[in-house]
């Protein structure tokens, strides 16, 4: 899914999609990479001042439109100075107005100087000495904006000030800046808040990494269709189609923090902060990895020069490390004090609904039962069981629930079956069970997975054999969360054993309080027994307990695994940030544990951003494919290596339980099965997504 998601931003990146294929084509590209007539013609069109107001002469726009179109020319791969002086403007953009602003709208080249400069006060301004690290761009700059510690000022390099350097990036320039004695007056210091020009530098460095992973992608997937090897597109081999479904998840991932931090424009100075620190170390590197895994994917073609993957590679490499080295502990310093606001509704929208809650949630304790019957157990639900909730009301109300500190009813596994129920199963079926569940009476689980089976639902054997008034249903189920207090299990068995693999299986409701229902819990490498193994010796189920109609339960399974995924990839129930956190109060320094809760925020926040793009794409019409299983695959990898940081920190203390740290650790595997193991939801990415091959 772009940065793009209203239907104002598809036009904008479309119009620029088009505008670079027409005026930048890869073969012209590599012919002349700096071409005059090229900067020329952007300017013309005034693609290079579309964040810049109109009062210096610019389109007025902001942040996320010119993320919108950062991320297209870098897909396209346009060549010269666009990004390093949109970057530069964006800085001066941020500060008060300026003539130097004026000029950059009028179509002057620029670049940023970030590193390598002194500065040195003195009684009529600064002194600035040292060669600068090198700086994209900044061979071809008319006007550089300059950091020197902790001061900003421009300046117009003088031949002798640059030291070209051969560029990685082989489609625009970089030089060093040397100064010497260089006076910079008070007057011509740029006051700009650090904070703000971090973000003025993140959101289009971000928003073009975010285009290089989506043209890696797609040179990606294109080669392993039509590459044919052993009689067969490579395509359909699974390592390939993971290898491919993984650089999706580095195009979402650079997506989301490219546009969070774009959006950040218009939050408080502590919010760009943590943003622009999250666009930096999520955005920029899954450039690199994505980059590397196309090539991995070509193989040997893709290494020789005549490809044009190794350009991408080149400026991918070239921009990880444009903004500075690595923002893990800056973003662990600004996790530890901010968090991102993701919320969706602003303190105006829905006013009635909120005194509506208000109403409820002020009483003392509400309980289930009156959470339930006023709607908010689950207020997606349709009337009568909720308030047939969309996005932004659900959003207003998680906000209403979180300002009084009261935690949001869940039926757990409830929450998978019901929508099933409510879309295939009988008003008999509805009444009986929707509402007891959500006033807590009722408790589920699911009986799905087989000691055969696994991930494969198709391969189970438990059978139904029909008889006068219902169903006699034998076999065994394992790996079943809380079967052992449940009441009820929602069971596919086999009712047609002649049936092919997907069909002949039905959806039941099983009390499991029936005669020869046997739950036997299983204890697992943490000492304790969550889940369990069930028996089903000749249970009776009656006709009124079949949801749907008889060997339809396969379409029914799906929607209960769908609902079941999108719940398990919403939250790290594993090495969250808060472990970290809890060893950041014996080690307040430590710059490990620093730099490790960075990674791991960067992590939780990729997974909050994820969601709420969700939910704005919904808003916006746009399908989503499978974006419930790329959750959950990244909320998987997310909590194993959150999780691994937390056993590295702890060091000699991973040889106790104290803390509860290991024990949290080794019940990781619960994440990385439950659901459908990553391999499984990697090859409904492949499938659905990328459209290999079987």
């Amino acid at each position: 899914m772009p940065i793009a998601l209203s239907e104002e931003h598809r036009d904008l990146a479309a119009s620029a999609a088009g505008w670079a294929a027409r005026h930048a084509p890869i073969a012209e590209t590599r012919a002349e990479p700096g071409r005059p007539d090229l900067w020329k013609a952007l300017t013309g069109q005034g693609w290079h001042s579309l964040h810049l107001p109109e009062s210096v002469g610019g389109q007025g726009g902001g942040l996320l439109e010119l993320a919108v179109v950062a991320e297209q020319f870098g897909r396209h791969l346009v060549p010269g100075p666009f990004l390093p002086t949109v970057m530069a403007s964006a800085v001066l953009a941020a500060a008060e107005p300026t003539e130097t602003l004026a000029a950059f709208a009028a179509g002057a080249t620029g670049a940023v100087v970030l590193e390598g400069l002194t500065a040195t006060s003195t009684a009529d301004g600064w002194q600035v000495n040292g060669t600068s690290c090198p700086a994209l761009g900044l061979a071809d700059a008319e006007l550089a904006v300059v950091r020197a510690q902790e001061i900003w000022f421009v300046v117009r390099p003088e031949p002798g000030q640059l030291i070209p350097v051969e560029a990685v990036d082989l489609t625009r320039s970089a030089a060093r800046l040397k100064l010497e004695n260089f006076l910079v007056s008070q007057d011509n210091v740029v006051e700009i808040d650090p904070e703000r020009a971090e973000l003025a530098l993140a959101v289009p460095a971000a928003a073009e990494a975010a285009g290089l992973c989506g043209w890696t992608l797609d040179c990606a997937v294109d080669h392993v269709r039509t590459r044919v090897q052993f009689g067969r597109p490579i395509g359909s081999f699974q390592a390939v189609q993971h290898q491919a479904a993984g650089i999706l998840l580095h195009r979402e991932i650079a997506t989301a923090a490219a546009w969070d931090a774009a959006r950040a424009e218009r939050h408080s100075v502590a919010q760009q902060a943590l943003a622009a620190a999250q666009a930096r170390h999520a955005a920029l590197p899954a450039a690199v990895d994505a980059s590397v895994s196309c090539l991995r994917l070509l193989g040997a073609i893709g290494f020789t020069w005549e490809h044009d993957a190794h350009l991408y590679w080149r400026r991918a490499v070239a921009l990880s490390g444009s903004l500075g080295r690595s923002a893990a502990r800056t973003l662990g310093e600004r996790a530890r004090t901010t968090t991102r606001d993701l919320t969706l509704a602003s303190p105006d929208d829905c006013l009635e609904l909120r005194r509506q809650i208000a109403s409820v949630l002020d009483q003392t304790e509400p309980s289930a039962q009156v959470l339930a019957d006023a709607g908010l157990a689950a207020p997606h639900y349709p009337k009568p069981y909720g308030l047939d909730a969309g996005p932004l009301e659900q959003a207003v109300i998680a906000e209403e629930f979180e300002r009084r500190g009261i935690p949001q009813p869940t039926t757990v596994i409830g929450e998978w079956v019901l929508p099933t129920l409510l879309v295939h199963g009988s008003a008999e079926q509805r009444e009986r069970f929707v509402m007891p569940t959500l006033r807590g009476e009722i408790r589920w689980c699911q009986l799905f997975s087989e000691p055969g089976a696994g991930s494969d639902l198709a391969s189970l054997t438990t059978r139904a054999a029909k008889v006068d008034g219902g169903w006699r249903i034998s076999g065994q189920k394992v790996w079943t969360s809380l079967a052992h207090e449940a009441h009820w299990g929602v069971c596919l068995a086999r009712t047609d054993p002649d049936a092919p693999r997907h069909r002949g299986i039905s959806y039941f409701l099983v009390d499991l309080a029936a005669e020869g229902v046997t739950v036997r819990p299983i204890r697992q490498a943490t000492g304790r027994a969550e889940f369990n193994e069930v028996f089903l010796d000749d249970v009776f189920v009656p006709d009124r307990d079949l949801v749907g109609e008889p060997d339809s339960g396969w379409r029914l399974a799906t929607t209960t695994l769908a609902n079941e995924r999108h719940n398990m990839g919403a939250t790290l129930a594993h090495g969250s940030s808060d472990r970290i956190r809890q060893l950041l109060r014996d080690r307040p320094d430590d710059p490990d544990v620093l730099a490790a809760l960075g990674r791991c925020a960067s992590r939780e926040l990729t997974l909050a951003t994820l969601g709420l793009r969700g939910v704005l794409a919904r808003l916006a019409g746009t399908d989503l494919g499978a974006e419930v299983s790329v959750q959950k695959v990244f909320s998987a990898l997310a909590q194993q290596e959150g999780s691994r940081e937390v056993i590295a920190l702890l060091g000699p203390g991973s040889a106790s339980a104290e803390g509860g740290h290991v024990l949290d650790h080794l019940g990781l595997p619960a994440v990385l099965f439950g659901g459908g193991t990553v391999e499984i939801q990697l090859n409904v990415i492949a499938h659905r997504v990328l459209g290999l091959p079987r």
